[in-house]
């Protein structure tokens, strides 16, 4: 007789008990047999039918059935003594962006809607042999193009904590599944601030990784392709650290892909007295914030002064409209080389949403010259930073210039009376680490008075990763915004 043929009130409580654990407790349980794989897909499945149709956030699910006989094979092998890693028997989403074997890569285009992966990406395949079930797949904006999660595939992802805002994007989806306890742990992928505005807009944890640190592919452009990377998110800084060693260290198919996984290991806890950081906030004035958001992140410095760090404001000596240009030209170039024989044909250029369309239009017209103007520009961007990291051990900003916005409007057209120029424009703040390839963090800092939730990025120096989980785990042991403050739809459940 299993815990779940007990009666119904029991059976209830355990399910709520089984999806409110973090990742590597759960892990634990499982290993330690102290829960069937079994007794957590059951949980995982009610939780997601309970909640998913609110928010959208995971498509693509498999049959019910077949996800319970996979968690049995679990069960079955650790029965033999075979357990085959941290993540053995729990429920994965992997980002619709991914390719995982034996499910849609949609990336939320329906030029590719039901399009069924033949292999995994590389993160994926290392996820598999942690052990993971792979139940679907989470929502992305088309072709992971902004930082709403909607597309003319699956719809539009709300926000976990209002669903009729915006979760952010691209990886809105695994954002609001994490939230919502929909998924323990889960993957994602940042070019432009992916794993860190949707982390923000639902109050968990996100990490773009350094670059290299996660071989990104199988991709074309082994050699090109350096603004994104794959990374991960999580309801604590210990889950995040724990997917992280599991998606990083070098692949053959990645030759730049930083080797080892040596430098994440290591203790969360650290001493951080005379640590000094260096606060960005609007990039003097550079940057427009929607009211009340500058102030709750500058508010949000007296934690780090609580844990004994030392903050001022300072700038990087560079003109952060150069910064800009810079990025559209690095963004168009790479757009335009994966959509353009799209574009080109009339009928699947029709499919394709107009933010897309003027993406490769732009990077059609630049020029060798034009690019390699950019490289240079961001070379001397990456010295700035450094030049920074001379003096401050870490950076902070905010991880978004507004809190989530209504999940019918596409972006943001103004903020604080600037209008924006592009449909990415809003989300300009997150561009400075995505083009230094330096890790950056969103943590939780807080509420609104609307109670829409607001992040801050902790940046470190090139590879310095566990300095920058370090932080961001001291912060979270003295705030504990996602133990402390879960969404109101799972408040009113209980």
């Amino acid at each position: 007789m299993t815990r779940f043929e007990a009666p119904l009130s029991r059976a209830v409580s355990l399910r709520q008990e089984i999806v409110a654990l973090d990742a590597l407790p759960l892990s634990e349980a499982i290993r330690s047999r102290q829960l069937s794989c079994r007794e957590v897909m059951l949980a995982y499945l009610e939780q997601i039918e309970r909640y998913n149709p609110e928010v959208n956030a995971l498509v693509s699910l498999r049959p019910a059935e077949d996800l319970l006989a996979e968690a049995d094979d679990r069960d079955r092998q650790l029965a033999r003594g075979h357990w085959l890693g941290w993540m053995h028997g729990m429920p994965q989403a992997v980002k619709d962006l991914a390719a995982c074997k034996g499910l849609p890569t949609s990336m939320g285009s329906p030029l590719f809607a039901g399009q069924v992966a033949r292999h995994d990406a590389i993160a994926v395949s290392r996820v598999r042999e942690a052990g993971a079930v792979f139940i679907g797949k989470s929502n992305v904006p088309e072709f992971g193009l902004g930082s709403q999660s909607y597309n003319n595939v699956f719809g539009t992802t709300g926000n976990a904590y209002d669903p009729t805002l915006c979760a952010g994007g691209s990886s809105g989806g695994a954002a609001a599944a994490l939230a919502l306890r929909l998924l323990p742990v889960a993957d994602g992928s940042d070019m432009m601030g992916s794993l860190r505005n949707p982390a923000a807009f639902n109050n968990v944890y996100g990490l773009r990784p350094s670059q290299g640190r996660v071989p990104f592919g199988p991709t074309p452009e082994l050699f090109v392709q350096q603004l994104a990377t794959e990374g991960p998110m999580g309801r604590s800084v210990a889950d995040v650290a724990a997917l992280l060693r599991t998606q990083a260290g070098a692949h053959r198919a990645a030759p730049l892909a930083l080797a080892g996984t040596a430098d994440l290991i290591g203790p969360l806890q650290r001493d951080f007295a005379g640590t000094r950081i260096g606060w960005l906030g609007d990039l003097g004035g550079h940057l427009p914030m929607e009211p009340g958001l500058l102030g709750l992140c500058e508010g949000a410095l007296e934690d780090f002064r609580a844990l004994g760090c030392e903050v001022e404001p300072c700038l990087p000596a560079y003109d952060p409209e150069r910064l800009w240009r810079c990025w559209l030209v690095h963004r168009q170039w790479l757009v335009a080389g994966l959509l353009a024989p799209a574009c080109a044909d009339p009928a699947s250029r029709a499919q394709l949403k107009p933010e897309a369309v003027w993406e490769v239009e732009s990077g059609l017209g630049l020029g060798a010259a034009d690019v390699y103007r950019a490289s240079v520009d961001r070379s001397d961007w990456y010295r700035a930073v450094e030049q920074l990291f001379e003096r401050y051990d870490f950076l902070l900003l905010p991880s978004a210039q507004v809190f989530p916005f209504d999940a019918r409007l596409h972006w943001p057209r103004a903020i604080a009376g600037r209008d924006m120029d592009t449909y990415h424009r809003w989300m300009e703040v997150v561009i400075g680490a995505t083009l230094a390839g330096i890790p950056a963090m969103s943590v939780p800092v807080g509420f609104n008075p609307s109670g829409q939730p607001m992040g801050l990025q902790i940046m470190g120096p090139a590879q310095a990763d566990l300095a920058v989980l370090q932080l961001a785990h001291a912060h979270e042991q003295l705030t504990q915004w996602v133990r402390n403050c879960p969404p109101p739809l799972l408040r009113d459940a209980r």
